[in-house]
């Protein structure tokens, strides 16, 4: 094939997908279809998250001290208690927005 037709073809491809575009119906899926699932993950990545620093910091300081993996299974613990904090401020947050949204309703009612 030559430059040309190369041309052409991409053109009828972009009026194709025009057409297509033009007749389905909204757009692309909005924020709200997924916002469960990202709240339900960003929960989940607080919490792993909480651990992880926890294991890090006992770890490492059972490495420096040369102890018994005492410092790490108490951070672990502390760790664990701070991801279950953030997931609990994170649902409050969560509730927070959803008992105005519904507040909201009712008044424009």
């Amino acid at each position: 094939m030559t430059e040309p037709d190369y041309q052409d073809r991409l053109k009828q491809l972009d009026d194709r997908i025009a057409q297509v575009k033009a007749t389905q119906d909204g757009g692309p899926a909005t924020e709200e279809h997924y916002s469960a699932a990202q709240q339900g993950w960003r929960m989940v990545t607080e919490l792993v998250a909480g651990l992880g620093i926890g294991f890090g910091i006992g770890y490492g300081l059972d490495v420096l001290f040369g102890t018994l993996p005492i410092f790490m299974v108490l951070f672990i613990m502390l760790g664990l208690a701070a991801g279950i904090k953030t997931m609990m401020r994170t649902a409050q947050e969560i509730q927070d927005k959803q008992m105005s949204a519904q507040a909201d309703a009712q008044k424009e009612d």
